[in-house]
């Protein structure tokens, strides 16, 4: 399932896979990736400067993450323009979730403004068996 968020003109979807290759249930170690969409709906050109993850797994509790950019990189989108990147989040247990926020600068008057990008689950498969 796509989560999926819409903050100031800048669409935020998030797609979750769970990568049994890369985890060790029998370490406690669950590994999940995710793709994320960046589409600029406004009429604006615009940065992404910084973020910031709210990180739950369901053994290990709360935990934060933040830096610049996504990748090592700050995208600049123009009207239309769209964005993607993937990266991967493990965790102690088979269940977890993540949201968090996005700061981008409106490059026509400098301004910063907050993006949300909505909750999206982090959840084994087999779990629903």
């Amino acid at each position: 399932m796509v989560a999926t968020e819409i903050t100031n003109g800048i669409k935020i979807s998030v797609d979750v896979t769970y990568e049994a290759a890369h985890s060790r249930p029998q370490q406690a170690y669950y590994v999940f990736s995710y793709r994320i969409s960046i589409e600029n709906k406004s009429d604006q050109t615009v940065q992404l400067l910084r973020r910031h993850w709210y990180i739950f797994d369901s053994v290990a509790g709360w935990n934060e993450v933040e830096g610049e950019g996504v990748v090592s990189q700050q995208p600049v989108l123009y009207p239309d323009d769209e964005y993607q990147y993937e990266s991967f989040c493990p965790l102690v247990s088979e269940a977890g979730k993540m949201r968090g926020t996005y700061l981008m600068q409106n490059k026509s008057d400098g301004s910063t403004f907050e993006v949300r990008i909505p909750t999206f689950e982090l959840i084994a498969p087999y779990r629903f068996n």
